[in-house]
């Protein structure tokens, strides 16, 4: 796993962040980005994106840095089907996606939404008939559409994937109803883009039937392959054809868990799932995953671009984006500070600071556990920082039933900058700071993403948190101070005696508990 942040050592031994700014402001528990006004305009907006098939209405909220989608709708218009063939805008999608727009004008409104950020990309950018639906949809709405060409739609989307995954290195493939666009990643800037005619509509109307489409669209993909060059580890896909393809994939294999951000498949799994496709009845595969007609008609043909860019581009691994122009806009948006920070630790203090019973406590129980982790990698650090900001979000929930809640939350959560396997650790971590046993749990297919040794250590992080927590309410750094000799197997807590009382029996239990997890002796001093 890469870290998310770069870092460096001054002169006087403090870790930056980027060179710029010193890590007591900027470190993961620097000064909250939700404390500044810059953040705080960024809190609730609001951004339109219409494309060649789906007119989308999408209203961010919450951390700046990781936002959360407070509104989310989508018309599946289909504006551009047929523009291949008449050079104009569908004219039953036009009707849709007017409506579509008039709704979504309304809706701001009655947000009290500052004004709505709109792009349309292929469909209104090539038909004869884009013009004058702009007008309209101005007339009508109050909305002005921004169209951008194939080069910034390429931008835009590789800007979405470096929202929520910042150390992304690669290829960003983002995959609409008309164009296909490419754009280099690396270092947290988008580099060389490119656009080609490998939407799905447009495939369609390629003369020769499937071998005519499928000679079409091998020769596009070499000529891109060799116009950006094939030693790219990653593609990044971005795109509703392409997550409906990993979502089969999913499906074709078993897979746990259902989050489409961060899913990773191997070429050889790609190619497995193209072919499954192919084989397979797609009314009962749509019904299997939830998939939408509308979706899924277009499916088979992306499904044969996605295989010619695997045998095209040899890349190692293809991961799925969920983020993509309209996060991408948001990121424009941004200053450069707020780019930087983590997005996976913005979203927890967010949420701590919005849920929890006694927000800011997450640092000091991050403080008190740090004697556990001397040692520890900065991936491992970052998240035993975001289960010490998450531990008590649910507290809510009905005590029978908030470990699960816990792990559902972690799992499921719209969190950026976080694997498949890192939200089964941070969701194990928070099942066992409400609960010592994961024995006969209904969430044990999802375990199998972990290796014995991490839910070791996640039940080791959840069994501290569920000691320090409840050790001292206040700050447990101030009750005591926790020791841990590896080598000597003993876990110690040398408690200040003022404190004493608070080592009570719940405490010596739990306190036990943890020291059994991590097969040591326990060594109690009063100070």
């Amino acid at each position: 796993m890469q870290s998310r942040i770069d870092t460096r050592k001054t002169k006087g031994g403090k870790t930056k962040i980027r060179g710029e700014a010193l890590a007591e402001e900027w470190g993961p528990f620097g000064r909250p980005l939700f404390d500044d006004p810059s953040a705080r305009a960024l809190e609730r907006v609001g951004v339109v994106d219409v494309g060649s098939n789906s007119v989308r209405m999408v209203v961010f909220d919450g951390a700046a840095r990781s936002p959360a989608y407070f509104y989310n709708e989508k018309v599946m218009a289909g504006l551009g089907q047929g523009l291949a063939q008449t050079g104009r805008l569908n004219p039953q999608g036009r009707v849709r996606a007017l409506s579509a727009l008039k709704r979504f004008a309304a809706i701001a409104a009655g947000m009290s939404l500052p004004p709505l950020s709109c792009v349309a990309t292929a469909a209104v950018r090539e038909a004869v008939d884009g013009p004058e639906f702009r007008a309209e949809v101005e007339r009508e709405t109050g909305l002005r559409l921004w169209v951008i060409d194939g080069q910034e739609e390429a931008r835009l989307s590789a800007q979405g994937v470096l929202l929520g995954w910042p150390e992304a290195e690669g290829l960003v493939c983002d995959i609409g109803g008309n164009s296909m666009e490419l754009a280099e990643v690396s270092g947290g800037k988008v580099g060389r883009r490119v656009t080609s005619p490998l939407g799905p509509f447009q495939l369609q109307q390629v003369p020769g039937g499937k071998k005519g489409m499928t000679k079409f669209i091998k020769e596009t993909v070499e000529a891109l392959a060799a116009e950006l060059g094939t030693g790219h580890e990653r593609i990044y896909l971005v795109g509703g054809s392409w997550r409906a393809i990993a979502r089969l994939d999913m499906e074709r294999r078993s897979y746990p868990m259902t989050v489409l951000h961060e899913y990773r498949m191997g070429p050889q799994s790609v190619l497995q799932t193209v072919n499954w496709i192919a084989e397979n009845d797609l009314t009962a595969l749509r019904a299997r995953t939830g998939t939408s007609a509308a979706r899924m008609e277009l499916v088979p043909i992306a499904a044969q671009v996605l295989r010619q860019l695997v045998l095209s581009f040899h890349p190692r691994e293809i991961d799925v984006s969920s983020y993509g122009i309209r996060e991408g806009l948001l990121y424009e948006q941004m200053p450069e500070r707020l780019r930087m920070r983590d997005p996976l630790i913005e979203a927890c203090r967010h949420a701590e600071r919005t849920m929890a019973r006694m927000p800011g406590f997450g640092k000091k129980l991050y403080q008190f556990l740090l004697p556990l982790y001397k040692n520890a990698s900065y991936e491992k650090l970052r998240m035993v920082r975001a289960a010490c900001l998450l531990h008590d979000t649910t507290w809510r929930a009905h005590p029978d039933y908030r470990a699960e809640v816990c792990f559902d939350n972690a799992t499921r959560a719209n969190l950026g900058g976080l694997s498949h396997q890192e939200r089964v650790f941070l969701g194990l971590s928070l099942l066992h700071r409400y609960k010592n046993s994961r024995a006969g749990s209904r969430l044990e297919p999802l375990f199998a993403l972990l290796s014995e040794e991490q839910m070791k250590e996640a039940e080791v992080l959840g069994k501290a948190m569920r000691f320090g927590a409840m050790f001292a309410v206040k700050s447990p750094e101030e009750a005591g101070e926790l020791t841990w000799r590896p080598k000597k197997k003993v876990l110690g807590l040398r408690l200040n005696a003022h404190a004493e009382p608070l080592f009570g029996e719940v405490a010596q239990s739990r306190f036990g508990a943890l020291a059994d997890a991590l097969g040591a002796q326990r060594e109690v001093n009063v100070v």
